[in-house]
């Protein structure tokens, strides 16, 4: 009805948006004009209309107290952050990683061990591709045409996120040689995409936390690097002109101690979680119990979202104003 009545279409839009298309509508496909309506429409309901989610692999929140990282520190301070986040267990790389994007834990998504490729338990629920609903499938089904990327160092990552559900995957050069690459990659797609749904997946500190030892000269060292790329991923959102328009979340799959994790200590499955942006209060830190998997909860909501009735995360929905 609406690809055969322009005139419906153009009354439609400029009622609920205010934006006058009579002129354009004879030059415009009426399926173009459809497809930005519905997309403002979901728009609407957002807290946000960009979402950039950093993690740090193998970042343990007991070192943010001593840590120099003035960028996700100045972020601490303009929203608000929890350092008792817990990891699933074991509290290892794709198990967790897997929970933060699926909303659920491994009893129900079914990727139980450090290296998951595909689910040593059978997932509760699989989606049209064949894996269990992840926050980019859930997005995508929501808005065909949002631009959602993963970008990410360790090659685990894309069996965890519904590469189908994406614009664009990639996985950047070794970092021993290419140490800026990945967030060189970032700064890149976000400038020139300016992508509704992002995640940066960084390898470290975890690598340093297994060569050096977590709690380490080298471990510090690492993670004042990542701020660096922190930094200059914050400041390709602002160049890319939607800063204001952006909530920015910092976090991590899991932390460690002596040189390994996978165990039950708090400097292993403690772990931040930051957030900053619009309609994100600046308030600091935050006592509610937060796990892996409401990581993907918190997102949904942040798009308005209705989770799959699979998952069990809860939306941090006291941050937001």
């Amino acid at each position: 009805r609406l690809a055969a009545d322009g005139q419906f279409l153009t009354d439609l839009i400029n009622k609920y948006l205010g934006i006058p298309l009579s002129n354009i509508t004879d030059t415009l496909p009426s399926a173009i004009l459809i497809a930005f309506f519905t997309f403002s429409c979901f728009a609407q309901n957002w807290k946000a209309d960009h979402v950039f989610l950093i993690g740090l692999d193998g970042w343990g929140a007991y070192s943010v107290e001593k840590a120099e990282m003035p960028n996700v520190k100045t972020l601490m301070d303009a929203g608000c952050y929890t350092l008792k986040k817990r990891s699933v267990l074991p509290s290892s790389s794709a198990v967790n990683w897997a929970s933060m994007f699926m909303g659920a834990g491994p009893e129900l998504h079914g990727y139980t061990e450090w290296g998951s490729k595909t689910p040593e338990l059978p997932s509760r629920v699989v989606n049209e591709h064949h894996i269990f609903p992840t926050i980019f499938s859930e997005l995508r089904k929501a808005v065909p045409d949002a631009e959602i990327g993963v970008l990410y160092e360790w090659d685990g990552i894309k069996y965890l996120v519904d590469t189908l559900a994406l614009n664009y995957h990639v996985q950047a050069p070794d970092y021993n040689l290419y140490p800026a690459a990945l967030c060189e990659m970032a700064c890149k797609y976000i400038t020139e995409k300016k992508p509704v749904l992002t995640a940066i997946c960084f390898d470290n500190p975890d690598h340093v936390g297994h060569v050096d030892g977590h709690d380490t000269p080298a471990y510090y060292a690492k993670l004042k690097e990542l701020d660096g790329y922190v930094g200059r991923i914050v400041d390709a959102i602002k160049e890319a002109g939607i800063y204001d328009n952006s909530i920015i979340i910092v976090t991590a799959d899991h932390g460690g101690i002596n040189k390994g994790h996978g165990g039950k200590t708090m400097q292993e499955m403690e772990t931040p979680f930051i957030i900053a942006g619009k309609n994100v209060k600046k308030g600091g830190i935050f006592d509610e119990s937060m796990m892996q998997f409401d990581c993907a909860s918190t997102v949904a909501f942040i798009f308005g979202l209705k989770q799959p009735q699979v998952w069990i995360g809860r939306p941090m929905i006291q941050l937001f104003k």
